[in-house]
Parts: C-alpha cells; sequence; structure tokens
C-alpha cells in the first residue's frame, strides 16, 4: 500500500509529490497527459522565475521532483473506490491501495453525455482492459477521444466483442476489417438499468456497451459522493474534499488559475495528508 496517491502531474501534483516525500511518505504520480503549463509560451507571475517559458519551467519542476526519486507514471485514473481506511485505485486496469488520494489533474474539460453517470457500471466503461471480459460476443461501442482510442478497440474486438468505433475523424488505415466505423460523435447514451444503445447524429445505435476512451475522466465519475461547486470540486482550507482521505489541489478546485495557487494547495494537501496518516498511526 502507498501512502498518498496523486492524480495529475501538473504542478500542483508535483508540489504535492515533494513535499508528500519530504514528510518521509511514500508516493505515486499518475498522468497520461501534457499539461496546459508546458504549453504557456512566457511565464512572468511566478515568483523567482521571470520572462521563462511555462515547457522550460515544467521542466524544472520535473528535475526537482525526479532529484527526489519521485518518479511520474504513465496511466489514467478511471476509478477510485473508498474500502475501510483506503481506497483502491483503479489505473486502467491495475489496482493500487492508497491511504490517501490527491486530484490534481487541473480544470475538468469533460463534458459528461446525458445517460452517462446513471448508467457508468452498467455498460458505459472508461477502460476497455479494465471490462473488455465482460461483453464478450455482445455489442460495444468505443469512442475515439483519445490517442489510445483506436488501441482499446482493437483489443476488444482481440477478445471476441463486436465492436462499432464512432470517430469524427476519418476511418484510421490501421483500424480492423472487422471493426465497425460510424463518422460522427456520441451525443447521448440510452438505457433503464443498463445500456441499451447510443445516438449518433441523426442514428440510434443498439449497444450493450459504451466506452467512453477520454484522455481523463470527469471527477465525479471517479468517485461517488464528491461534492462540486459548478465545475470545480468543492475544499476547504486543508484541501479535503467531501470525502475523508481524498483531497483536491490546483485549477481543480476553481479560481483563480494560477500557477502559484497550485503549487501552493499542492503543498498545503499533502502537509494535511501526511498528517493525518501520522495521527492514524500514533493511535
Amino acid at each position: 500500500m502507498v501512502d498518498i496517491l496523486i492524480v495529475g502531474a501538473g504542478p500542483a501534483g508535483l508540489s504535492a509529490a515533494v513535499n508528500a516525500v519530504i514528510r518521509g511518505k511514500t508516493v505515486r504520480i499518475f498522468s497520461n497527459r501534457e499539461n496546459y503549463l508546458s504549453k504557456a509560451e512566457r511565464v512572468d507571475n511566478h515568483l523567482g522565475f521571470y520572462n521563462i517559458s511555462g515547457k522550460e519551467l515544467m521542466n524544472k519542476f520535473k528535475e526537482h521532483a525526479e532529484a527526489m526519486n519521485i518518479k511520474i507514471e504513465d496511466g489514467k485514473v478511471v476509478n477510485i473506490l473508498p474500502v475501510g481506511e483506503s481506497f483502491m485505485v483503479n489505473i486502467n486496469g491495475e489496482i493500487e491501495e492508497a491511504k490517501k488520494v490527491i486530484l490534481a489533474m487541473g480544470i475538468s474539460k469533460v463534458k459528461e453525455l446525458p445517460g452517462e453517470s446513471g448508467l457508468l457500471g452498467m455498460g458505459v466503461s472508461y477502460c476497455a482492459t479494465c471490462d473488455g471480459m465482460l461483453y464478450r460476443g455482445k455489442n460495444a461501442i468505443v469512442w475515439d477521444q483519445s490517442k489510445d482510442a483506436m488501441k482499446e478497440a482493437t483489443y476488444l474486438n482481440s477478445i471476441g466483442v463486436n465492436v462499432t468505433f464512432v470517430s469524427k475523424n476519418p476511418r484510421p488505415e490501421n483500424l480492423n476489417e472487422n471493426i465497425n466505423y460510424i463518422s460522427g460523435t456520441i451525443s447521448e447514451i440510452i438505457g433503464s438499468g443498463k445500456v441499451e444503445a447510443i445516438v449518433a447524429g441523426e442514428k440510434k445505435i443498439p449497444a450493450d456497451a459504451v466506452f467512453l476512451l477520454r484522455d481523463a475522466v470527469a471527477p465525479t465519475a471517479l468517485i461517488d459522493g464528491l461534492k462540486t461547486e459548478g465545475n470545480f470540486i468543492a475544499v476547504n482550507r486543508n484541501m479535503e474534499t467531501s470525502i475523508d482521505g481524498v483531497y483536491a489541489s490546483g485549477d481543480i478546485t476553481g479560481k483563480p488559475l494560477q500557477l502559484s495557487k497550485a503549487v501552493s494547495e499542492g503543498l498545503i494537501a499533502a502537509q494535511h495528508a501526511a498528517l493525518q496518516i501520522d495521527k492514524i498511526k500514533e493511535n
């Protein structure tokens, strides 16, 4: 079991990781995409660094973390399940147990589809390798929203799932000929108690499952009961969310969406999480 698992490796996540390690805690940190700071042309408002590109500054953050033996692991967290005083975290099918979790994946731009949250776990999935075997011999939709979508569609097809690939892009040249292709996007998931169909354009397509292979999962879909305020996760001064043991920091907690805020919130979250772990040990 790891002490603290961190979702996101931007300024908030790396700040949390560094401060957790300083306090003697074991850490795993996961990310599967480039953060927004790396794309900034110039940063002037972070104290101590003037006229520096976002990419240069992000590299310095990573070098700091690497010097402390903190390794950023490639992986998309698809589910977090509280189990007693710890959490079982699903990272693309790999399960890690953690005492505390810090969410630091930046502002969420994921817009849930009608029917998505209500049918999560009843045909709606974010991970083909996690749930694919449940749909062998059945009909599944794969929505192309990430670089790994075709790979996961191919995997599903290889284990006997009847796959339809929905994408706004042209049919990929390497897409298996056994996989159906539909040009467009999904606007709704239909079902009562389980997925029954999806709507793509003007078409209603029967299906037993739909795999929404986005680069990120909406925070409210990661873990049940997470309180939000608008598009942001609600936190207190210690960066605690509505779920005991789960913290959030950085842009995902709301405005101002600034680098210095993200770094400081990562520190606060890690400090408080470490303090709570130490209290449990004392008891």
